[in-house]
């Protein structure tokens, strides 16, 4: 069902559902919005989660599809690292919401995995129970994964280069890389490198930051005020962005990458599939070790708590979550934005950014352009003129 209208608003049911594994993670790497972040909330959960929990939430989700009568729904297993269980947890997830969905309804499953702990036998396992596996890094050389160290200062890409050559050649469960960007390395080392990889799918995503804790090279010292966007705003994240575009969009047949064909669907008319871009509502809902409902991780980044809903799997229902007032807020669309986002003429394709890129405390809250609004302006702009030049070239 596209959605439900109730009175004056149409409800978006939930087609994702992440499920949290494993609370805790084996790397630390130096950017991590979780570990290193100002919300503590993992240190108070559960390291695995309980037998129970599945259970419960397995039920919650089935309930949500047969009220909605979803005929698909997106599961995927998130951690810290949820790879840290082994396998054999998650194929009993996984089994537990397919016993329980009704009939008619299908799940797809993943797992996002920094790729440390992969083997071939796990592989395989989750191959054979219809996963698709996931590889965050941030490129496809020793140097450019500077970032990614374990708790004693070593290095992952000697495990993680390994995970690469496990997936490489198996379309059957590579799902692709998401790669954090670094605006300080080479965009054209960057994307060549994981392009070798031969990753079906390419995932670059802007630093989680904000206005109280702006992203490296995101703003002049000392900025009081959002960068306006155009000339007078800085972009090095949409400079870096469209040295890559123009490399993936003139250099033949490779990885999808999605944050651009996720604009240039949007230019061209399509909703939006990611809460990066676009105006299309949130259909997400995380649900952590202790049972918790909690919206995007992305939030924690903003402030402790911020992702927080109050509401679990054994006490709510999912559409109770919907409800929650956060929820409703990510889902407004224009009219959720700031006035200077709505008065936008690049509003229906930017959508205002990620909600997290949005917070500023001294506003008290989301409703502020994004902190990478002239990094999105440079990038769908450049992407925008490639485009009107490939299909009008006179």
């Amino acid at each position: 069902m596209a959605g439900e209208t109730t009175g004056r608003s149409t409800v978006v049911p939930f087609r994702q559902f992440v499920l949290k594994v494993h609370s805790r993670c084996n790397l630390a790497c130096t950017y991590c919005y979780i570990y290193a972040g100002p919300d503590r909330s993992w240190r108070e959960r559960p390291r695995t989660v309980p037998a129970a929990t599945v259970r419960q939430t397995a039920l919650r989700i089935a309930e949500h599809a047969r009220t909605h009568r979803l005929r698909e729904i997106r599961v995927d297993m998130h951690g810290g690292e949820p790879l840290l269980t082994g396998p054999g947890p998650l194929l009993d997830q996984a089994a537990a919401v397919r016993a329980a969905l009704p009939a008619g309804c299908t799940a797809h499953f993943g797992v996002q995995t920094n790729g440390t702990l992969l083997t071939p036998d796990t592989v395989d396992a989750l191959a054979g129970a219809g996963f698709r596996i996931g590889l965050s890094l941030d490129g496809g050389t020793p140097g450019l994964n500077r970032r990614r160290l374990d708790h004693a200062g070593r290095p992952s890409w000697p495990a993680l280069s390994r995970a690469v050559a496990l997936l490489r050649g198996r379309p059957d469960v590579f799902a692709g890389i998401l790669c954090t960007i670094d605006a300080t390395a080479d965009p054209a080392e960057v994307y060549g490198s994981l392009r070798a990889l031969d990753a079906p799918m390419l995932d670059f995503l802007l630093p989680h930051a904000n206005w109280s804790s702006p992203p490296p090279a995101a703003l002049p010292a000392g900025a009081p005020r959002p960068v306006p966007p155009g000339p007078a705003g800085r972009s090095p994240y949409g400079d870096w962005l469209c040295t890559v575009f123009d490399l993936w969009w003139d250099g033949g047949p490779g990885p999808r990458v999605r944050v651009f064909t996720e604009i240039l669907g949007l230019l061209l008319g399509r909703p939006s599939t990611s809460e990066s871009v676009g105006l299309s509502p949130v259909v997400a809902l995380v649900v952590d070790t202790d049972g918790a409902m909690e919206q995007v991780d992305s939030l924690k980044s903003a402030y402790e708590g911020a992702a927080a809903t109050g509401l679990d799997v054994f006490r709510h229902s999912f559409d109770q979550a919907l409800a929650h007032p956060g929820m409703a807020a990510r889902r407004s669309g224009r009219a959720g934005l700031a006035a200077q986002c709505r008065s936008c003429a690049l509003v229906e394709v930017c959508g205002g950014g990620n909600y997290a890129h949005r917070y500023r405390a001294d506003t008290g809250g989301f409703t502020n352009p994004s902190v990478y609004c002239a990094d999105l302006e440079r990038l769908i702009r450049h992407i925008a003129a490639r485009l009107d030049a490939t299909v009008s070239p006179n």
